[in-house]
């Protein structure tokens, strides 16, 4: 298989914290360092949350301007993805940083049980989000952690709330949402290549012990691979990752073993249309 799969790191996340694993990157100077690492190590887009000073997650576009400028400067042409996750803020204060118009953001349209709470995206902030990332030109990474989640992706695109094809990527592995099973994993596949074409990008992540699962179904069928803290604080059961970017390289050895090269920056921005930049 020769199209080069896009590696996606999501360095800090809103829950894993310094206790859990002294790795996880916190402060915005963390961060950038961590993303950098992990960019020479082949990840060509950070999916990135901010952090307040007592580690507790927070939307606040200052912060999000500034971890994005320390990327720009240190991985020139790094995809930069912020997230518009719920765990960091409320209503509309989950999009405050998409007028810094990076790259990408994530978008959960639809809402979902998680481990000790109801995820909630209701239509109408799954709406402004949308459009807000049109205002802005952010392309969207669809986070489906149900079928529905795809279906509803489908019919916003139809509608014009998004603008390119959907970038999906399936969330397996959530406590009280989608398990880790294979048969879904296939259908999702079958369900994205059906609604968006054959050749529409697609990623996968898994949580936990479930990550290098994901990383290994998505990459042998041909879609792209998340991996990073965010996910998963170990590399394997009984050693914690001592980096994002120790992750990253299990990932490309995954790569390496369907012998599917691992995508540059300049091949994931056109993979996904994104726009150039100079290196």
């Amino acid at each position: 298989m020769t199209t080069p799969c896009i590696i996606c790191v999501a360095i800090t996340g809103s829950v894993p914290t310094k206790a859990d694993n002294p790795a996880v990157p916190t402060s915005v100077s963390e961060q950038i360092e961590s993303t950098h690492e992990a960019f020479e190590a082949g990840a060509s887009i950070v999916h990135a949350h901010v952090r307040n000073d007592d580690g507790t997650p927070t939307s606040d576009p200052e912060r999000f301007a500034l971890l994005k400028e320390g990327v720009e400067k240190h991985c020139p042409g790094m995809i930069i993805q912020l997230s518009t996750g719920g765990r960091s803020g409320a209503g509309k204060t989950r999009g405050g940083m998409l007028p810094l118009a990076p790259d990408m953001a994530s978008l959960s349209v639809g809402s979902n049980n998680f481990p000790t709470r109801v995820y909630e995206n209701p239509p109408d902030l799954v709406a402004w989000l949308a459009s807000e990332m049109v205002t802005h030109g952010v392309k969207p990474e669809i986070e489906a952690f149900d079928l529905s989640h795809i279906f509803r992706a489908d019919a916003m695109h139809r509608a014009g709330e998004i603008a390119d094809t959907p970038y999906v990527q399936f969330v397996m592995g959530v406590k009280n949402a989608m398990p880790v099973d294979r048969e879904v994993f296939d259908f999702y596949v079958h369900t994205v290549k059906r609604l968006f074409g054959e050749n529409a990008p697609w990623c996968a992540a898994g949580i936990g012990q479930n990550q290098i699962v994901l990383n290994d179904w998505a990459i042998s069928a041909g879609g792209h691979a998340r991996t990073g803290l965010e996910d998963n604080i170990r590399i394997d059961r009984n050693t914690l990752a001592p980096s994002n970017a120790a992750l990253v390289k299990r990932t490309v050895a995954v790569c390496e073993t369907y012998e599917r090269p691992v995508a540059t920056w300049q091949q994931a921005r056109e993979m996904l249309g994104l726009r150039p930049v100079a290196a």
